[in-house]
């Protein structure tokens, strides 16, 4: 008998309507419960689903139907995301609170229904409200449906590494404390293998991730960023790792010691056990581009050979956490696999240019208290001036405000197609135009027209701080036509845009100090968050919303909510 917050698993076969076919229907039970845990000589409280750190990982092939019931246990509202996931025509499972749900309260449920359909590889999912993604979050594994294969020799076992942060707090109110003040967060006290943050930290020897391996056979790792704010780089000693994926798409096949990973990035690599019987160090440290880390220890699991009697694993040779150039070498090194499994051509014909200019800013104090950011102010976010908030009204969600054509007082549709100033976006002296330095806060969002193909630079901005953002886009994959630092420049770049194999992705670590440029089809009505995935630049505004509309078809037109969606 499995422990009661195991998830429990039960399959079942059904027949689509829409399409005919024979469908597995792979079903999970979400208990969301507080547990007590212990890390770092330390026990703390936290909010974890099937009493696990990380949650449970979930396997499923690729045009299965994923059911999931959750129940919320836990003192706090919570949403799943199921990050990476195109939701076609299932928006209401999409999961971020208040944009395509109101929250399950405590002692609420809700059942998320969607298929995953031209998808393989390698996504997640994790809690979108608050900071509880800390310790809510799991891998969500997509593996190809019967008859299909992988676009490489199969791998003689697989093993999922999650990447994540641990604090000895309370997640929710380090969150509230910093927003209070204005000011960062508390940076958190470790970083962790598979919830473990390994032996270099202290009261952390029993707390190592440990992967045994047989000489000669070859293991597919599957990455996972669970982190919240830091990107992180990762090795493994002595040993070589080769890409085969980035963010459930198939890429060529790219050789290196060390990778790198913006939170919510997933990297596929083949690992070939081919060094001498012994024991190596799995290992990664923050790639920051701001100062900030109080602690630069790595976090760390064990490579253990089969009948090896070492006790003293190697260490790999990590980068410095300020190596840009080794992170950006990694990053744009990627590029699609053109005509293997799921590859989707880049658009040709583009019907939408953007131009977003974002990064942090001020926001005025307010209230009758005082903050501790720069001048007094509080540190906000934003993007082509417009510092995104939730939708301030609790009667809709904003998907449900589209559905019901009731926008009035949930959102507007009047997001800027560029910054409402032009300006020398990459150059430090900026952050003394105080006129620059504000930004209103709103809930606006773009108006898409259905199966329209979008095109957006991405522009770093230093008015507060230059830093490597991860932008994500929810329910889309994107091709990355090019990146570089500085400002964009549109006369030249777009003649170094690749159109044949770039990487695909469902987040962009922008550079620092630099710029994205990136091209998407709007085929799914919905309103799609695109937003920083550092957790503490969230709240702060970084972010904005796509609303796609309806298209021509009843297959193109958002269906109505489930009846039990959650009530604001």
């Amino acid at each position: 008998m499995m422990a009661r917050f195991l998830v429990l698993i039960s399959c079942a076969l059904a027949l689509l309507s829409s399409s005919l076919t024979t469908a597995l229907i792979v079903e999970r039970f979400f208990n969301v419960q507080n547990l007590t845990v212990q890390r770092l000589c330390h026990e703390q409280v936290i909010t974890a689903v099937g009493g696990s750190l990380p949650g449970p990982t979930i396997s499923v092939k690729e045009g299965d139907i994923l059911v999931v019931h959750v129940l919320n246990m836990s003192p706090y509202n919570i949403s799943i995301h199921w990050h990476g996931v195109f939701q076609l025509l299932s928006g209401w499972a999409d999961g971020p609170a208040y944009v395509t749900q109101c929250p399950i309260r405590p002692g609420r449920s809700y059942t998320y229904k969607f298929q995953i359909t031209g998808q393989e590889g390698t996504l997640w999912w994790h809690a979108h409200v608050s900071w509880l993604r800390a310790t809510v979050y799991g891998a969500l594994v997509i593996s190809p449906r019967l008859a299909h294969s992988y676009p490489f020799p199969k791998p003689d076992e697989e093993a999922t590494i999650l990447l994540g942060e641990w604090w000895n707090a309370n997640v929710v109110d380090v969150e509230n404390e910093g927003l209070a003040a204005g000011v960062p967060p508390n940076n958190s006290d470790a970083f962790t293998i598979n919830g473990q943050p390994g032996d270099l930290y202290s009261c952390s020897k029993t707390n190592t991730y440990k992967l045994t391996v047989v000489q000669g056979k070859t293991y597919m790792l599957r990455i996972i960023n669970a982190a919240l704010n830091y990107q992180l780089f990762f090795s493994i000693a002595n040993h070589k790792m080769k890409v085969v994926a980035i963010d459930a798409s198939y890429t060529e096949p790219y050789i290196t010691d060390v990778i790198v990973l913006a939170p919510g990035h997933t990297t596929d690599v083949l690992l070939t056990a081919d060094q001498p019987v012994g024991s190596y160090y799995m290992a990664a440290r923050p790639y920051i581009t701001v100062p900030g880390i109080a602690d630069n220890t790595p976090t760390t699991g064990i490579i253990a050979y089969q009948h090896s009697t070492s006790a003293t694993p190697l260490m790999p040779v990590l980068p410095e956490s300020n190596d840009t150039a080794r992170a950006h070498k990694f990053y744009t090194s990627l590029v699609g696999l053109a005509g293997g499994p799921q590859w989707v051509p880049v658009p040709r014909n583009v019907d939408e240019h953007m131009f977003i200019a974002f990064g942090l800013n001020l926001a005025p104090c307010g209230g009758s208290g005082t903050c501790e950011g720069p001048s007094g102010q509080r540190i906000s976010a934003s993007m082509n001036n417009e510092s995104f908030q939730l939708p301030s009204s609790s009667r809709l969600s904003m998907l449900q405000a589209l559905f019901y054509n009731k926008k009035d007082g949930i959102y507007t549709t009047d997001f800027p197609d560029n910054p409402k100033v032009k300006f020398d976006y990459t150059n430090p002296t900026i952050s003394s135009d105080q006129s620059l330095l504000f930004a209103p806060k709103s809930t606006k969002v773009k108006t898409l027209k259905y199966n329209s193909t979008v095109e957006i630079v991405l522009q770093n901005t230093a008015l507060l701080a230059v830093e490597n953002h991860p932008i994500h886009i929810h329910g889309f994959n994107f091709h990355v036509l090019a990146q570089g630092f500085g400002n964009y420049d549109p006369q030249n770049d777009p003649k170094n845009f690749n159109l044949d194999n770039p990487q695909i992705r469902n987040t962009i670590a922008v550079p620092v100090g630099g710029w994205a440029v990136i091209r998407f089809t709007a085929n799914n009505p919905g309103i799609w968050m695109a937003h920083c995935h550092l957790d503490a630049h969230l709240p702060w505004g970084l972010g904005m919303a796509f609303e796609v509309l309806n298209g021509p078809t009843l297959l193109s037109t958002l269906p109505p909510p489930p009846i039990d969606l959650p009530q604001c």
